[in-house]
């Protein structure tokens, strides 16, 4: 099959190596050094699952890489729908699975692009672009679950499945993308808020007590959205997503730190501003995720500062 990876950061650039490494036809889409540096000195992984460096298939326009059957789009959330019109011409019969964060992807790419060609998915990893060509890799985890959305797109799934499988990839077809997506949108918004607004990574914030007491009330806030909108989010969720953040790497960060750190634009308006925003359409309060997003917003277009 042939995976077209738009979006070559640290999650598309991360399993699309994986791919590539075991013989899957993978062409990823980039741009700027980025993408002058794969063409020029191919892609490099730097993971405690394996250092690898691959000549690759890479380009600018997509429609240079041909028809895809499995596009993994993993472009930043306000790329959304200009990546989408990119891609356009390359999935007339093939499917597109976001791997993005939030939970609106599968909705905002269906109105882009039709239903029938939008799965859903969820990445866990840790990962960042380290250097133009190089994808650094935090940790051990790296898992990808995805599920189609409309029975018609099953094949298409377990294809995407058996080739993940091949290449090594801890990778699950779901059976609920929508709740599985939740689940990981209530873990992140947790994870993405405290580490930006503290400027920190995990292994501070879960020993400081109050930066702790912030997290636990952001995913909280999430799980009442969530199940207030139908998605079936457990009852022990919470206390079991803070004995896993308990398990994770120190050193670990969200990327909307890393994107802060670099003067970059954020994510913020479709992560803790999305529950702020749909907390209000539901009749709900989200304080902790609306003061988060209020002390973030004047970096959403990037840090003039960083930047100049």
């Amino acid at each position: 099959m042939h995976i077209v990876v738009m979006g070559s950061g640290g999650v598309g650039g991360y399993f699309g190596a994986r791919l590539a490494q075991a013989g899957e036809k993978v062409s990823f889409i980039a741009r700027g050094r980025h993408l002058e540096a794969m063409r020029s000195k191919g892609l490099r992984v730097k993971s405690a699952l394996g250092d690898a460096q691959l000549k690759v298939r890479v380009f600018q326009d997509p429609r240079e890489a041909g028809a895809a059957d499995v596009v993994m789009f993993a472009v930043k959330l306000w790329d959304t729908e200009g990546a989408a019109e990119q891609i356009r011409p390359i999935v007339q019969n093939g499917v597109v699975i976001p791997f993005q964060n939030g939970v609106e992807s599968i909705e905002r790419l269906g109105k882009a692009l039709g239903r029938e060609r939008v799965m859903g998915g969820s990445a866990y990893i840790g990962t960042r672009i380290g250097a133009p060509g190089m994808i650094e890799h935090t940790g051990t985890m790296a898992r990808l679950r995805f599920g189609p959305v409309l029975p018609a797109q099953r094949p298409a799934a377990e294809a995407f499945l058996a080739a993940c499988k091949k290449a090594g990839i801890n990778a699950e077809l779901t059976e609920d993308i929508t709740l599985v997506n939740w689940e990981k949108f209530a873990f992140l918004i947790a994870v993405s808020g405290t580490t930006a607004l503290s400027r920190s990574p995990l292994g501070v914030v879960r020993a400081d007590p109050d930066l702790r007491w912030m997290f636990e009330q952001a995913m909280r806030e999430t799980w009442t959205l969530a199940r207030a909108r139908g998605i079936q989010l457990p009852d022990d969720f919470v206390e079991k997503q803070l004995a896993f953040l308990d398990t994770l790497p120190a050193e670990m960060r969200a990327s909307m730190l890393h994107d802060l750190e670099a003067g970059n634009r954020l994510e913020a308006p479709w992560l803790c501003g999305a529950v702020a925003r749909m907390a209000a359409e539901n009749g709900l309060q989200a304080p902790v995720n609306r003061a988060i997003y209020a002390a973030l917003k004047p970096y959403v277009d990037g840090s003039p500062v960083k930047a100049a």
